[in-house]
């Protein structure tokens, strides 16, 4: 098994699911969002399973500061602004193959380890 993690080194929640695949010796593909952001076609791929709104993280700086609770904006806008400021999003995103999670998701993690 292989699995890609979008994250940010800062990141306490990135560096668990990083952590979580090491001690399980699971081969880890990381990739940085401050350093390459993710493109729409990947957002979408999330956003397709979990719905954009499960994708934001309203709890951070970023959001607040974005003041996405008061703006309307579309769905395409709010991709860009995504793929523009990753702290917005609730991280880590963890792709293997097929199988996605959002945010720290150790138990959904454990699932795709057995095969279940």
């Amino acid at each position: 098994m292989e699995v890609q993690i979008f994250g940010l080194k800062s990141s306490s929640a990135t560096r668990a699911a990083e952590r979580f695949f090491k001690e399980r010796r699971v081969k880890i593909h990381f990739v940085d969002l401050s350093q390459r952001p993710m493109s729409k076609g990947e957002i979408g791929r999330f956003a397709q399973k979990f719905g954009l709104e499960v994708l934001i993280d309203t709890q951070t700086k970023a959001y607040r500061d974005s003041y996405l609770e008061y703006l309307r904006v579309t769905e395409e806008e709010l991709l860009r602004k995504i793929a523009a400021e990753p702290r917005l999003l609730k991280l880590p995103l963890v792709r293997s193959g097929n199988l996605l999670s959002v945010g720290l998701a150790q138990a959904e993690w454990k699932k795709w380890l057995s095969g279940v």
